[in-house]
This record gives structure tokens, C-alpha cells and sequence, in this order.
């Protein structure tokens, strides 16, 4: 559909597009949100550097891992360690964790508006900041539910009440062998609920959450909808990038604004129906409202 040709180009400086962006999604039919890690990490929840030294330097010195996010995928010698390392991550990325300002300012923004968001992100940031969970779907799971880890059964299950066990219990990054959570259905162990290969579980929610999601497209299909990227990189284009420009080349209303740091393009065929700024996502978001 289009060609090779991506472009950062505009002939407007920052605040000429900064202002562009404001008169979007003030005159918008809707706003459909399509939300990546780039977004969560302007609001302070990086998963590296200071914050991981301050959670996970016994970690970096035992295992050699660097990083929160290399850190969920060490092969970790035992459950009680893979628990140990998790409950901890589950706990400062999901439930100990400020809501982010600019998940708060996002909200102001658009609340008043017919949205929609789209993410990629398993923090729940979205719902702590006030988002109507109707108007929410996310995608590849949540930091806040389990799952077995052989997908006996499409059902996920919250674990705020066992992560603060196992938190509170842990001793040399170990935790108790009691506490390692049991499929209740097969007896496998549980893991956590994030896509990261095909025993995914899609649960009764997963699909409730997709239906709206195509619902809500469905119903503003020919009007002006602002598809609005925050953060979004190349590692899964598919699932939000790519959508959203094909639905912008598809409805000669709709326009794509695309706002990330270093990583901010769109096809050249776009050009003239986008708002591309490169920018830190919290100093925009609150540009535009104000």
C-alpha cells in the first residue's frame, strides 16, 4: 500500500505542530489512542539505570542481569527464584508505581472526546489514571494477571494478594516454595499473563475488549477520527503503527499524528494528513493542553 519512503519532514516548526495536534483533537469526530513503552517510559517507568539499581541491584550482582526487562527473560534455575524476581517486578511496574503524569494529562486531554485506546503496555497505567476500562484494550496482557502456563483453560487470574506474599516473604531472592502459584485446573505452574509466544491466554475479557475496539472503528469509519501514536517503536509495528496508517489512508478524514522521541515518522503518502513530532510524549502532551 505504500511506498518505502518514510518521511520526518514538515515545513511547520515544533509549536506550528504542537498547535496542529491541539486543533485535532479538539475538532475530531474521535481519537483513537494507540499507546507503546515509549509512553510509560515519559512517565518515569524506565526499566533500566537508576530505577533498576534501586529494585534490582542484588539481581544485577547474582544473575549479571542489567536490566528489568532482560531480567524477565533469565532462565532462572528454579520457580522460587523466577517468583522472586517477578513478584518484585509485578510490584513497582504495576501496583507500587505512581500513575504517570502524562497518562494524567492524556486524560484531560481527550476526556471529553469519543476515544478509544489501543496499547501495548501491561502497567495498567491507563485504568490507574482514570481511563474508562470500556474504552480500553490491551493488547498483550497485564502485569496484574496469571495464567497457566500450559493455557489449559482461556481464564487469567489476579495475583495482587500472592505478588505482596511473595514480596514481603522473599529472603536471597527466594521465595517461600508454598507460595509458587499452581494452575488450578492441570496443577502446571502459573505464569505471567504477557504475549511472548503461542501459550498466550486470551481470556473472556481479552475478547470482550477486541469487539469494542472493532466496534467503536466500525461505527466512525467515515468520520474525522484522529489516530493518535504515543510512543510506539518498530519491535510490533504491526499491531498499532501499521492499523493506523492504513485506516488514515482508508478515510480521507482521518489524519495520524504520531508523537515519540527520535523514532517519529510516517509514509510519505501521508504526509500531508500527519502531525509528526519528535519530542519527550509528557512535554508534548502537556504543551497541547495548554
Amino acid at each position: 500500500m505504500f511506498s518505502k519512503i518514510l518521511t520526518t519532514k514538515s515545513t511547520e516548526g515544533f509549536s506550528d505542530r504542537i498547535k496542529r495536534l491541539r486543533e485535532e483533537i479538539r475538532s475530531a469526530d474521535a481519537v483513537v489512542i494507540g499507546a507503546g513503552a515509549g509512553l510509560s517510559a515519559s512517565a518515569g517507568l524506565t526499566y533500566g539505570g537508576k530505577r533498576f539499581e534501586t529494585y534490582f541491584a542484588d539481581f544485577n550482582r547474582k544473575y549479571g542481569i542489567t536490566d528489568m526487562y532482560a531480567g524477565g527473560f533469565y532462565p532462572y534455575a528454579t520457580l522460587e527464584e523466577y517468583w522472586a524476581w517477578w513478584s518484585r517486578h509485578i510490584l513497582v511496574n504495576r501496583y507500587d508505581c505512581p500513575v504517570g503524569k502524562p497518562y494524567a494529562d492524556l486524560l484531560a486531554l481527550v476526556q471529553n472526546k469519543d476515544y478509544f485506546v489501543l496499547t501495548t503496555n501491561v502497567d495498567h497505567q491507563f485504568q490507574r489514571a482514570g481511563f474508562d476500562k470500556q474504552h480500553l484494550f490491551y493488547t498483550q496482557g497485564d502485569y496484574g494477571l496469571w495464567q497457566c502456563s500450559k493455557s489449559c483453560h482461556n481464564k487469567t487470574y489476579d495475583n495482587e494478594e500472592a505478588v505482596r506474599q511473595m514480596y514481603i516473604r522473599q529472603t536471597d531472592m527466594r521465595i517461600p516454595s508454598e507460595l509458587i502459584p499452581k494452575c488450578p485446573i492441570c496443577g502446571a505452574p502459573m505464569t505471567m499473563n504477557l504475549r511472548c509466544d503461542d501459550t498466550f491466554v486470551q481470556d473472556e475479557g481479552w475478547y470482550a475488549a477486541a469487539n469494542r475496539y472493532a466496534s467503536f472503528l466500525r461505527h466512525h469509519g467515515e468520520a474525522h477520527i484522529l489516530f493518535l501514536e504515543l510512543g510506539v517503536g518498530m519491535n510490533t509495528p504491526g499491531i498499532i503503527k501499521y492499523p493506523f496508517w492504513r485506516m488514515t489512508a482508508a478515510n480521507a478524514k482521518a489524519v495520524y499524528a504520531c508523537v515519540n522521541l527520535h523514532e517519529c515518522f510516517c509514509p510519505a503518502e501521508l504526509a500531508k494528513r500527519s502531525v509528526c513530532i519528535d519530542g519527550d510524549i509528557g512535554k508534548v502532551i502537556c504543551a497541547v493542553g495548554t
